[in-house]
């Protein structure tokens, strides 16, 4: 078996402890990176990431940020997934999506899972995202979250666990095809051998999930995007995806609602909706004084009516909850009658008085998430802590336990990443992307990849110094 020394000439050192995608414990390929790391041997690093970065900045691949626009940084090494493993991925991420929408159609219903004390009821009540005005509201197939991105990391050990569901507005799918686009078009052609799955018909498979989210009886449904504009995050994506499916972008000022359904002012005619695409950072009805938001007073009666369906819906965003997490495992026997596929980690709900006392004795070796922390922010991984973060970590966990979670710590994986030229290991993720479509789950083949770039990190996030890779399904 050749080493990574004896194949590119580049000197790579795998982190003691983590488990390395490419490289095994005694610092040897494994056999699927190969062929991608002999063709990177003959390659000047620097000069492939500077192009790929000029080659996203001129499509506009970007984040909006308060400060300003941030580029959407692609690591050029691709992640690479052996087939069989991904079938299994693949088959346990619908599984979970699946329970995730048996949930959520069960909680603005009957809440059998409730009633029968699987999931204490202060989980749904408590949660940010509840919408007890979405109860009984009419939503086409019981899909409450079309679209879902799932959090899956490798452990040590080399089991992949999910981290966290996606379920109000997943992003992504236009980064994952221009990752795959501009290395196609940068890295070695030898690697062009290296057969995987395609991506390109992510944004199609979407326009399929809209379609079928119409409400019952409409045929050819009117699709719009529903966006804020130039200031949401992912307003680059937004014009991406309307741009490639031929849809409107609409914002909620050129809305109005005549005889119970939706109209859109578009390119001055009033136009019917009968789908919004909704992609706003604002996703409840009601505010913190419990007044109607202008979501709920121009969007709640059609949807009540049945006129207008909601991709996702309002509501969605219980699944989001990292408590709600806790309790995937048991959603998954309660309404499918079979065990989780993919691995859940160990998560405490501190809202149990003897889940609390655990994590407080083992509040140095744990991570304490805030249920409703948004791209890593409000964790703390508390190995990785100072005294006094750790102190004041307590003092609030005590004062307001049920506002966090506490999970054991994952080692990340690593992969070789372009650092200053050389290949050095920095820990990932994977977001992976489903679309369900009655009861159709689509999975797009790998999904995007996330990277932290400084050295140790283990948060992935755009937001703090992270980036992504290519995900490639081996064939």
């Amino acid at each position: 078996m050749q080493t990574v020394r004896e194949t590119s000439g580049l000197a790579y050192e795998p982190v003691a402890g983590a488990y390395d995608e490419a490289f095994d414990e005694g610092g040897d390929v494994r056999p699927h990176y190969r062929a991608l790391i002999e063709a990177l041997g003959g390659v000047e690093l620097a000069e492939l990431v500077r192009a790929v970065g000029d080659d996203l900045r001129a499509r506009g691949a970007s984040f909006h940020r308060a400060s300003g626009n941030s580029d959407f940084l692609v690591d050029p090494v691709p992640r690479l997934i052996e087939s069989d493993e991904w079938a299994a991925i693949e088959r346990g991420i619908r599984q979970r999506v699946r329970a995730l929408n048996a949930f959520l159609a069960d909680v603005y219903g009957e809440r059998r899972i409730v009633a029968a004390g699987v999931i204490p009821a202060r989980v749904i009540q408590s949660a940010d995202h509840h919408e007890p005005r979405m109860r009984d509201v009419p939503v086409p197939h019981g899909v409450y979250a079309g679209a879902v991105g799932l959090d899956l990391a490798r452990d040590s050990d080399g089991r992949l666990y999910v981290l966290e569901d996606n379920t109000r507005t997943p992003s992504g799918y236009t980064y994952v095809l221009a990752a795959r686009d501009t290395l196609d078009e940068r890295l070695p052609e030898a690697t062009s051998d290296i057969a995987r799955a395609p991506v390109a018909d992510t944004v199609e498979r979407l326009a399929g999930a809209l379609r079928a989210a119409a409400p019952d009886g409409v045929d050819d449904p009117q699709i719009a995007l529903l966006s804020d504009g130039e200031s949401n995050s992912a307003w680059w994506e937004h014009k991406g995806i309307a741009g490639r499916l031929g849809l409107p972008i609409v914002t909620l000022d050129v809305l109005e609602v005549r005889g119970g359904r939706v109209y859109a002012r578009i390119e001055g005619e009033s136009r019917p909706i009968d789908v919004l695409y909704r992609r706003t950072d604002e996703v409840l009805l009601d505010d913190e004084r419990g007044q109607s938001t202008p979501f709920a007073d121009k969007l709640l009666e059609p949807l009540e009516n049945g006129t207008l369906a909601m991709f996702n819906a309002f509501g969605a965003g219980v699944a989001d909850d990292k408590l709600t997490y806790a309790y995937v495992p048991a959603m998954i026997s309660f309404y499918l009658g079979e065990e989780p596929l993919l691995g859940c980690v160990e998560t405490l709900d501190l809202g149990e008085p003897d889940q609390l006392e655990q994590a407080l004795d083992r509040l140095d070796e744990l991570v304490f998430k805030e249920r409703w922390g948004e791209g890593g922010y409000g964790v703390t991984i508390a190995p990785h802590a100072t005294r006094a973060d750790l102190d004041a970590l307590r003092a609030d966990v005590t004062s307001r336990p049920g506002d966090f979670i506490a999970q054991r710590v994952l080692t990340l994986s690593t992969h070789p990443t372009v650092i200053d030229g050389w290949l050095e290991p920095r820990h990932i993720d994977l977001r992976a992307f489903a679309l369900q479509s009655g009861d159709h789950v689509h999975v797009v083949p790998g999904g995007l990849t996330r990277v932290a770039f400084g050295e140790g990190a283990l948060v992935v996030n755009s937001s703090q110094n992270g980036g992504g890779k290519d995900t490639w399904v081996l064939r």
